[in-house]
């Protein structure tokens, strides 16, 4: 899988420099305290997103961003019967939260219940990103949630 590049102006001149997206992943196992981990890479990695990108966001957004980390690698950990794989990548305009896990099985959106003990995951992550999308892969499945900053 080829990484994507895009361009911001590096130079005094205005000429726009091809660069990689700042990318970081760690594998969990499951293992007590993964999942805080994994929040603490997903900090890390926006403060890095920030010093090195410029990125502006606000606390809401890295609350968001903090929170579906959380509920994505809590699923995983939970339905899926080996390791996972965190991948988030970003630039000054778009941060993407990508878990790659061994199950097949891809998430189930349920409808507003308040009732329901549960499952409320993925329909808290649909309300704090901007688009998501899960699908079947070689390994299981991958599903990603995608956070625009320019909005």
């Amino acid at each position: 899988m080829s990484e994507p590049t895009t361009t911001r102006p590096v130079s005094r001149r205005g000429a726009d420099v091809r660069v990689e997206p700042l990318l970081r992943a760690e594998v969990f196992k499951g293992e007590p305290g993964c999942i805080a981990e994994a929040r603490a890479l997903a900090d890390r990695f926006l403060g890095e997103l920030a010093a090195e990108w410029l990125a502006e966001f606000g606390e809401r957004k890295r609350s968001d961003l903090l929170l579906t980390v959380s509920e994505l690698v809590t699923n995983a950990d939970r339905y899926s019967r080996g390791p996972y794989l965190l991948e988030l990548e970003g630039t000054a305009d778009l941060i993407t939260v990508t878990v790659y896990d061994s199950s097949s099985a891809l998430p189930l959106l349920f409808g507003q219940d308040p009732q329901r003990l549960g499952g409320h995951g993925m329909e808290i992550v649909v309300a704090l990103c901007d688009r998501l999308s899960a699908e079947r892969v070689p390994v299981g499945k991958r599903v990603r949630a995608e956070f625009e900053l320019s909005t």
